[in-house]
């Protein structure tokens, strides 16, 4: 109260006072007005300034760009490339091809109408050859007459039977072209039965001789005899079949022999019956095809060489 007292009292006293406290307060007014618009000019800068700087917020007025719609993209097997197609485009890789061997091979002769199979490992012998091979048996042939033509012959080799008293083993075809049907059924091995007197007693009977046993391949009927010989150590089993076809006596005959004599350096006794196994299996394929008649300009069969007969 003091003070609005001094105020009032030193207006009172000078009037003048009172003008220059108003122009203060109106210069005060102006000087405070300009540094206000001074300052908001600079707060303006500043923030004209630092909004340049800033990335711009999208107007939510703007309308977002309108793209075309494109269409899908449609792959049709012959674009797309897929895992076939790659392998195609592959270089192909080639592959050793191995071709199986049979394990037979097959015999046929024009001439004798004659054919079969035997293992592929298994020697053929044809014409001379199989004639000196046939001869070496200690009965070549068992025909009733002579003539007879050794055709083929298939030897099985001693690699297959090692270390065995094996000797020889071998499967041949031979044709005799002089002898009847009747006859082809006759072997030479076979003797004919003694006759039997009948005053003799009951006791004291005859030696009667076997007869051919019948084998049957395919169509064909064969008449079948088995022989056995030695010659010193060596033994020799044959089996021979006949057969009349073609206007003449096929025989086929499975020979086997061995030297008789175990552990002979250290060689084994080779199982016979399982070698003719082997040997009946070729005979088990045999066919004979008719064959046309021999012409009568052409040599005959007496005139023909011949190899061995019996």
């Amino acid at each position: 109260m003091n003070r609005i007292n001094l105020f009032r009292n030193a207006v009172r006293r000078n009037p003048a006072t009172l003008n220059s406290v108003t122009w203060g307060k109106i210069n005060l007014d102006k000087t405070t007005s300009t540094v206000v618009f001074a300052a908001l000019l600079i707060v303006c800068s500043i923030a004209v300034g630092c909004s340049s700087d800033k990335p711009q917020p999208s107007s939510t007025n703007t309308q977002p760009a309108m793209t075309q719609p494109t269409a899908p993209v449609v792959t049709t097997p012959a674009s797309a490339p897929s895992a076939p197609a790659m392998q195609a485009t592959a270089k192909p890789v080639h592959k050793k091809v191995v071709r199986k061997v049979p394990a037979t091979v097959t015999y046929a002769d024009k001439t004798s109408g004659v054919s079969f199979q035997y293992p592929r490992r298994y020697s053929l012998k044809t014409g001379e050859a199989a004639d000196k091979l046939v001869s070496s048996d200690a009965v070549p042939m068992d025909f009733v007459q002579p003539g007879g033509v050794a055709v083929a012959a298939v030897a099985v080799p001693e690699s297959a039977y090692p270390k065995s008293d094996l000797g020889l083993a071998f499967f041949d075809v031979s044709v005799n072209k002089a002898l009847t049907a009747e006859q082809c059924g006759q072997f030479s091995e076979a003797k004919p039965a003694a006759a039997v007197d009948p005053a003799t007693p009951a006791e004291g009977t005859a030696p009667v001789a076997a007869k051919p046993a019948k084998l049957m391949i395919g169509d064909m009927e064969l008449a079948s005899w088995e022989t056995l010989a030695s010659q010193g150590t060596r033994e020799e089993a044959s089996k021979y079949y006949h057969v009349f076809e073609n206007g003449a006596c096929y025989e086929f005959a499975l020979k086997v022999a061995t030297s008789n004599i175990d552990n002979q350096g250290g060689a084994t006794h080779v199982d016979r019956d399982q070698v003719f196994k082997k040997l009946e299996g070729i005979l088990a394929t045999v066919k004979i095809k008719p064959v046309e008649e021999v012409k009568a300009a052409e040599p005959s069969v007496a005139s023909a060489p011949a190899g061995p007969a019996q």
